[in-house]
């Protein structure tokens, strides 16, 4: 990302509490996904739960970057 494009996202989790909780959902997600892709065997559960989790993120992504493509104009 560059480097305009992260002071625009400090910028919008200190102003906006939406995208400030997206930016949050996004890092827990993302660490999630990190954890589950370590292990060397995943359950049927636990494939589901990442296939979900992977939805919600990029979900989450999306609403980031239209809220950023708002502010960029």
């Amino acid at each position: 990302m560059a480097e305009t494009d992260m002071a625009l996202v400090e910028k919008l989790c200190d102003e906006n509490p939406r995208f400030r909780k997206l930016f949050e959902e996004h890092t827990i997600f993302e660490r999630q996904l990190d954890d589950l892709e370590q292990r060397p065997f995943l359950t049927p559960e636990q494939e589901v739960e990442r296939k979900k989790v992977q939805k919600l993120k990029l979900a989450g992504k999306d609403e980031m970057e239209s809220i950023l493509r708002s502010y960029r104009q």
